[in-house]
């Protein structure tokens, strides 16, 4: 299989294996599409070496359906019904939250219900609940000043186990980048948009 060859070895004193084998955090951000799409791609990867996918939606209305869904949906009833994969659960921001369904209030309030998701997917990291996370626009309200950045850095760089992390979304704090192992900005040099093209299924959702 394709692992590459590191351009630096650090004197740490891990093993090969030790260092390969450690979590990652990754930032996908930046002006250009394929953000949440490449996380879904690396989310399907980690179902099939079996571990176990979380994936935390903080901006998008929990009425929009997008096509990964639905797929990653599919692979956890496929995990279920062969024990191929491993378990999938999807979240939405707002009442598609099952933690916040018997909490009205937060359901008007965006910032609270930022504040109630972090706090819900940090309990998770401390358990170890699951093996990857996918923390879909988790920038904004970051960059919105709705959760503490610094709070966020701590917890996912002090996380137990191996558990990988993947967060999304424009104008990632610089914070969060100088902590992320893997860092991918998205330049737009061309999109359907600026010639007046709505998206369209298949290709947007």
């Amino acid at each position: 299989m394709p692992q590459g060859v590191p351009d630096n070895v650090p004197a740490d004193g891990l093993t090969t294996r030790q260092r390969r084998n450690q979590p990652v955090l990754a930032v996908h951000t930046g002006d250009g599409k394929g953000k949440s799409t490449a996380a879904f791609g690396m989310a399907m990867r980690a179902w099939n070496a079996g571990l176990r996918v979380a994936v935390f939606q903080f901006v998008k209305s929990a009425k929009w359906k997008v096509g990964e869904e639905s797929v990653m949906l599919s692979l956890d009833e496929v995990h279920r019904q062969t024990g191929n994969g491993a378990p999938v659960e999807w979240h939405k921001m707002g009442q598609g939250w099952s933690w916040l369904r018997a909490n009205a209030e937060h359901a008007d309030d965006h910032a609270a219900a930022a504040q109630a998701g972090w706090a819900e997917i940090s309990r998770r990291i401390a358990d170890e609940q699951h093996d990857f996370y996918v923390l879909d626009e988790f920038t904004y309200p970051l960059d919105w000043g709705w959760v503490d950045t610094a709070e966020v850095v701590a917890t996912l760089r002090d996380r137990p186990g191996r558990q990988h992390v993947v967060i999304t979304g424009r104008r990632a704090p610089s914070e969060l980048i100088a902590a992320a192992d893997l860092v991918t900005e998205m330049r737009k040099v061309a999109h359907p948009m600026d010639a007046g093209r709505k998206g369209q299924k298949g290709i947007e959702w």
